[in-house]
């Protein structure tokens, strides 16, 4: 048996490890090295190391441009906090829930104030004596305002989406009909806000402050009616 001989039965030992190729070998330091940067940066391993590599938040937001003013001629007499649990429900016909449909639970927590609007009142509002003792104000009957939902009070309980539904939100702006749960708590807020009392308490709160303003002022007996 010659030398090559030999040298080609040691090459082919199966008994001898194989050593990897050279791309494996980067690999595998490349993949180590990205574990350890884990790591340490996890659970800062070394002091001051995840600064090094920290996220940055930069706000680039332009100038904040005034569009309008409006003149405001109205008395909040009262305002009211609400909360809503909001369960909406989408199905779609002939398809199972687990392929195209939602459900939504939402708490939706929102405030809606009552208010006396001033600015149609004229001389024929308010009539005063001649001696300035007395004065009679008749003023227009409170309303509510829109609900203003506080989103940072608000949140998703749970959201169940169809494979469908969940392939949608990838290419929306709008994932799982965010603006309509939102809305639609508002909506109910609304309507919890008109039966609850609040319009009568706006016009109380409101007669009580005409009252101690005309009173300061000398009047000893102020009438304010709502028409």
């Amino acid at each position: 048996m010659d030398n090559s001989s030999l040298g080609s039965e040691r090459q082919d030992d199966p008994r001898r490890p194989r050593r990897l190729p050279l791309w494996g070998r980067i690999v595998g330091v490349l993949a180590a090295l990205a574990l350890l940067f884990v790591l340490v940066s996890r659970f800062d391993l070394i002091p001051g190391f995840g600064d090094l590599f920290g996220e940055k938040t930069r706000d680039r937001t332009g100038p904040v441009l005034l569009k309008s003013i409006q003149d405001m001629h109205r008395y909040e007499g009262a305002a009211g906090n609400f909360q809503v649990v909001v369960d909406l429900e989408k199905d779609a016909k002939f398809l199972p829930d687990s392929i195209r449909g939602t459900r939504t639970l939402y708490v939706g927590a929102g405030s809606v104030s009552g208010y006396v609007d001033l600015g149609a009142l004229d001389e024929r509002s308010v009539t005063v004596n001649e001696d300035h003792t007395k004065a009679t104000l008749r003023l227009p009957h409170a309303v509510l305002g829109p609900a203003a939902l506080d989103l940072d009070r608000s949140y998703a309980v749970s959201q169940q989406r169809g494979l469908l539904d969940r392939l949608g939100d990838l290419f929306s702006d709008n994932p799982a009909g965010a603006q309509g749960v939102q809305r639609l708590a508002a909506e109910h807020i609304t309507d919890a806000a008109r039966d609850s009392g609040l319009v009568e308490r706006t016009e109380k709160n409101t007669t009580a402050m005409l009252e101690g303003l005309l009173r300061s002022l000398g009047f000893q007996e102020v009438t304010v009616g709502y028409e």
